[in-house]
């Protein structure tokens, strides 16, 4: 028997939730709360070439903000310390231009994950379908949870177990999104400075933690349909 449309609707639904929960939570990541509270916990690392959790506070912000406004490279390249010298080299700047695509990417697929949540949200109580709507909604949810658990099962035995166990993911990552070692940058870095490992391993086990209560509210708030 061939699927019919609501079926497919029910089915394109559920694909775009893991989208729109994750997008939600990059965005709340890229918001000044995120290092903010960071930067601020008592296990976060200090640097050891001499930033202050206020050095890290006032560079962080134009470089976080540069990732999701309009502005080309010249906004961080025109960035420079007290004595003159440019917060970034070269390569950080080609890095973090490459990272600004990478972020607008992501952020253009959860707002038409989200339009088209909506629209389908609104084809379906005018068509009647809304049923197989929210049952779409529901087993989104529970694809949300299996692929959160897993990633924060990955950040936390990286933590807890096994730097490597997260480090070879990052790289994983990294080589999916970036070309080549644009992204390997020495210690001493602006970049690294400001972000170390510990930063990417409590953004990836945030990011987990605020989709899978997305994805579980879903799952368990709505009722199945048949």
């Amino acid at each position: 028997m061939k699927p019919n449309f609501t079926t497919i609707l029910s089915f394109l639904i559920s694909l775009l939730i893991p989208l729109a929960l994750l997008g939600t939570a990059l965005r709340i990541l890229l918001s000044p709360i995120y290092y903010t509270v960071e930067y601020k916990m008592s296990y976060f690392p200090v640097d050891e070439y001499g930033f202050t959790q206020q050095d890290r506070l006032r560079w962080a912000k134009p470089s976080v903000t540069y990732l999701i406004n309009g502005a080309d490279i010249s906004y961080l390249a025109d960035l420079q310390f007290d004595d003159g010298q440019p917060i970034y080299n070269g390569r950080e700047l080609s890095h973090m231009a490459d990272v600004k695509k990478v972020v607008q990417g992501a952020l253009r697929a959860w707002y038409i994950s989200l339009v088209v949540l909506i629209a389908g949200a609104i084809l379906a109580w005018r068509q009647k379908w809304m049923p197989e709507y929210l049952n779409g909604l529901r087993r989104g949810g529970w694809w949300m949870i299996y692929l959160a658990a897993a990633l924060a099962l990955i950040v936390g035995a990286g933590i807890l177990v096994n730097p490597d166990i997260f480090d070879q993911f990052f790289i994983l990552f990294h080589k999916i999104f970036f070309e080549g070692d644009s992204w390997l940058f020495y210690y001493s870095d602006t970049l690294i400075r400001l972000f170390p490992m510990r930063f990417w391993e409590d953004a990836f086990l945030g990011a987990a933690i605020l989709s899978l209560g997305g994805g579980a509210g879903l799952a368990f708030g709505l009722r199945a349909n048949k």
